[in-house]
């Protein structure tokens, strides 16, 4: 996984360190992560993994490759990222039920991950309400009816919210409803990115044009986890494994390595599974 940061997101940043907010930011950011790994787990249970996270002003974009996944699953995967918040958020006001002297100390924690929970589900794209909404119009009328259906629903909140935002500048100006509205606008122009990388063996259409192979040199004892993030769309991979002592052991191919996947624990040594593949 590699994380970037867009400029908004810094002058995000900046403007509530001069408000004096900085540790809402702070922990805002830090639920987006979690709400970015509930996409993540539930993406890997069909065959995805994240490939770039971008952290934005009111949240976080993952970008890479979803070709194939199906519209059903694309939609558990959008949802994931809100349940996962939700359930923070329920955490937390159980924590206050048992020990209520924690409030003081959670309360930003909890109040944040059930706001980006419902923000999120909002039909705007790129939110992951957008996300659903794309899949459902997808299901019954066409990715093409789809595409303008949540382009027009997404320009229509961001200009309801920036007109809300001028509507503010009268009483009290309010940055935060104007960032929030640029965001849906980028998102709203942008088109529909690509969310997941899917793991995959069959190369045979990169092959004809010619395919960068690496190679990595890996002990037995290291975890098939680590092997996992050594993988790059358009790049073959190849594992040299050596022992503790540095003997060489075998060389797995990719097609050996997902083979081992599909039976492997992620937390367990490729040492392991050696000598059963």
């Amino acid at each position: 996984m590699r994380f970037a940061v867009h400029p908004l997101f810094l002058l995000f940043g900046v403007y509530y360190a001069v408000t004096g907010r900085i540790f809402l930011f702070l922990v805002s950011t830090l639920v987006a992560v979690m709400h970015e790994c509930g996409h993540a787990f539930a993406a890997a249970r069909y065959g995805y993994r994240l490939d770039k996270v971008v952290l934005m002003p009111y949240g976080a974009l993952i970008s890479g490759d979803i070709e194939g996944i199906g519209l059903k699953e694309e939609i558990v995967v959008a949802l994931a990222g809100p349940f996962v918040n939700a359930v923070t958020a329920v955490l937390f006001v159980a924590l206050w039920w048992f020990f209520p002297e924690t409030y003081p100390y959670t309360d930003v924690a909890a109040y944040s991950s059930a706001a980006i929970a419902v923000v999120n589900l909002l039909p705007a794209y790129p939110l992951d309400g957008g996300r659903v909404l794309y899949c459902a119009v997808a299901k019954s009328k066409g990715e093409k009816t789809a595409g303008r259906v949540a382009r027009g629903i997404g320009l229509f909140f961001a200009a309801a919210l920036l007109a809300l935002f001028v509507y503010g500048c009268f009483i009290s100006v309010n940055f935060t409803i104007l960032f929030f509205s640029a965001f849906l606008f980028a998102g709203a122009l942008g088109g529909r990115d690509r969310s997941y990388l899917r793991i995959r063996t069959d190369y045979s259409r990169e092959m004809k044009k010619g395919l960068e192979v690496r190679r990595i040199a890996v002990r037995e004892d290291t975890a098939v986890k680590k092997l996992l993030t050594f993988m790059q769309r358009g790049k073959y991979a190849e594992f040299i494994v050596y022992d503790g002592k540095g003997e060489y052991l075998c060389e797995l191919s990719e097609e050996d390595f997902t083979k081992i996947l599909e039976k492997a624990d992620l937390y367990s040594p490729i040492g392991a599974y050696i000598l059963q593949n």
